[in-house]
């Protein structure tokens, strides 16, 4: 198999009208060429794989049997739609995936009319399709709402939530469950689908209509009776009694690979006067590609490979320890001689390190799916028994959970531990997954305190001073990948809450950095005092409670201050601007500069690429300084007289 491989009929579509042109027994040749063309294009950029080869067969009869665009097709999460943007005029540009510049690794509006909702956060496609579908029947507009979602974003509140509310658009409403960890169903081969092509076809429907009509004519027990029985013998060939509960029509399961099964079974939905249906289909991660279907996460998540071998390029081994495992594995450590230590992710235990505590305590891990929410309010009740819970999650998905973090744990002051993982930027993820807004959103917190690691052993002392912690909330936050290369220290300290430290000491410039960006604050500073102005660089280590010591004494001795932090407006420099204020320090005349993410959604790239544009690396943090003193750079270097 080359990177550019043989797709004689996947070349003549390129929108899914093309697709609907041709006949359905050549469907399953379009679905091994898109299957083929995925794995090629992929194995170039790296990105999400296993979820997408599931869901060829699947998206092929979507898109053949439903009148996309005006048919409303809303992917949970977006991370399988690579076959999708394949099929809807992207093809040229799929090799381009992740990249600066090139198509998202998820859904995205500003793409293409065939993305109506963008996605990346799990749970939210019912809602979204409930919003199509009701939206055109207002307007009196053809055109339905097409939920795909798998089995483990059902896991999440929010989806039970859009469908307890969905019965208002009747047939208007599709959803489509991909099971695909066969988490709630096995396939039953030729007898389930006969019978969801039966239960899902006019006569059946027909029928089942009639004998309601008629049960409802009944005695009162009778009818119930009745309708029990045509509840409970659907439950017992196909389950589903749950989602009938919730006023959906269920049809499943059933073999989300075979499209002689699904294409008539998603015709029959298309045309049904009842609704709303929920169609249950069982999927493989992976499907039709051996390595993935052979690795453990079937390729949910990878990196450039070798499509013969499957053989991912990795690069070199070695090198420093990823954050998440630096943070699991002091964690585990702390575990062994502190039983009140346990760990909460949200359906991400190795992203996070919980994995590693895991295994080394299992009956303290607890992975809660994707219910960030239930996972901050179980920490709070765990917290207020006397326990040391540690809540492992994203800063995007945190997001998730701000009211329990209030309400829940904050106005309580309750000693929840939030370690917050892929802080800052995250590169080919892009804006749907950056750590951007959890400064601004817990330092603005009463009791809450906020930390953030410069390296990794910075993280193994922040790790034990969340533990020993017992006060009120604590959070500290590290970013996505390898850390610095520092010796790792082989006892944790605790810190001092509020309490920074000085680094490099100075004359003229003061370096405030808060995070990782103090290896770029460093470098700046040995341009600086080349440029001859003497420079003082001060790790804070917490954006909350602030050093006010340290501040006040940094800004009474130097001529410019630049607080320096890989988070959105209103986070570290937000709280030293208002403390200056609040302390007449900038009435005589102090320079203050707030480097900070810019006021957009930046778009995949390079992290490089991506901190040059946000203006958080060292050239930038020199640029700043001098436009402080407005001099330029020939003229600092001539004057010399900062030392």
């Amino acid at each position: 198999m080359t990177n550019t491989p043989s797709t004689p009929l996947l070349d003549k579509v390129n929108v899914p009208a093309d697709l609907r042109k041709l006949e359905p027994s050549q469907l399953r040749q379009l679905a091994d060429e898109l299957r083929t063309e995925t794995i090629a294009a992929v194995s170039v950029t790296g990105g999400h794989l296993g979820a997408g080869l599931g869901v060829v067969e699947l998206t092929t009869a979507i898109h053949y049997v439903f009148n996309t665009p005006e048919d409303r097709l809303v992917w949970d999460v977006g991370h399988q739609c690579y076959p999708h943007k394949i099929l809807t005029g992207r093809r040229d540009r799929i090799r381009t995936l992740r990249m600066g510049g090139g198509l998202s690794g998820f859904t995205k509006r500003t793409e293409s009319e065939y993305d109506p909702f963008g996605a990346a956060h799990s749970s939210t496609s019912i809602s979204a399709a409930l919003g199509f579908a009701i939206a055109n029947k207002l307007a009196d507009k053809p055109g339905k709402g097409i939920a795909v979602i798998g089995d483990g974003s059902m896991s999440a509140g929010m989806a039970y939530e859009a469908m307890n509310n969905a019965q208002a658009a009747g047939n208007r409403l599709v959803v489509i469950l991909n099971d695909n960890d066969m988490s709630i169903a096995p396939p039953v081969g030729g007898l389930s689908a006969y019978l969801a092509r039966l239960v899902s076809s006019r006569p059946f429907l027909t029928l089942r209509e009639v004998a309601k009509r008629i049960s409802r004519k009944l005695p009162e027990p009778l009818h119930i009776a009745a309708r029990k029985t045509d509840e409970f013998a659907r439950g017992m060939a196909m389950g589903g009694t749950l989602f009938e509960e919730l006023g959906f029509y269920y049809v499943g399961p059933i073999d989300g690979h075979n499209l002689e099964h699904l294409i008539p079974v998603l015709e029959n939905v298309r045309d049904a006067a009842e609704g709303p249906c929920l169609i249950h289909v069982v999927t493989k991660k992976g499907h039709g590609y051996a390595p993935a279907e052979a690795a453990a996460d079937k390729y949910h998540g990878v990196v450039k490979f070798d499509v013969i071998t499957g053989k991912q390029d990795k690069g070199p081994g070695g090198g420093p320890p990823a954050y998440q495992n630096v943070f699991g594995e002091t964690l585990a450590k702390l575990a062994d001689t502190d039983n009140r230590i346990v760990a909460i992710t949200a359906a991400m235990p190795s992203g996070t390190g919980v994995d590693k505590f895991a295994k080394a305590h299992p009956t303290r891990a607890f992975d809660v799916g994707i219910a960030e929410q239930h996972a901050v309010t179980f920490a709070a009740g765990l917290a207020a028994q006397g326990m040391r819970p540690f809540c492992a999650i994203y800063s995007t998905f945190l997001q998730r959970a701000y009211d329990q973090v209030v309400h829940d744990v904050a106005i309580q002051n309750l000693p929840v531990r939030f370690a917050i993982d892929r802080a800052g930027l995250v590169g080919a993820d892009g804006s749907t997954h950056a750590g951007s807004f959890d400064i601004t959103y817990l330092a603005t917190l009463p009791n809450m305190v906020v930390m953030s690691p410069a390296d990794e052993a910075e993280l193994v002392h922040m790790t034990y001073t969340a533990a020993r912690h017992d006060s009120g909330p604590i959070a500290f936050r590290y970013p996505r990948g390898n850390g610095t290369g520092v010796a790792m220290p082989e006892v944790p300290q605790q810190l001092e809450i509020g309490k920074g430290r000085v680094v490099r000491e100075g004359k003229a410039v003061a370096i405030l950095s808060l995070g990782t960006r103090l290896a770029e604050a460093m470098k700046a500073a040995d341009t600086l005092d080349a440029k001859g102005l003497s420079t003082t660089v001060a790790d804070l280590r917490f954006a909350k409670p602030l050093d006010e010591d340290l501040i006040r004494r940094l800004m009474a001795t130097h001529e410019v201050v630049v607080t320096v932090e890989e988070a959105a407006i209103g986070g570290l420099g937000a709280h030293v601007l208002t403390l200056a204020s609040d302390l007449g320090l900038t009435d005589a005349g102090l320079k203050i500069r707030t480097l900070r993410l810019p006021d957009v959604f930046q778009d995949q790239d390079s992290p490089q690429k991506q901190y040059d544009d946000a203006g958080l690396n060292a050239p930038q943090i020199v640029d700043t300084v001098l436009k402080a003193l407005r001099h330029n750079s020939a003229g600092v270097e001539e004057a010399g007289v900062r030392a």
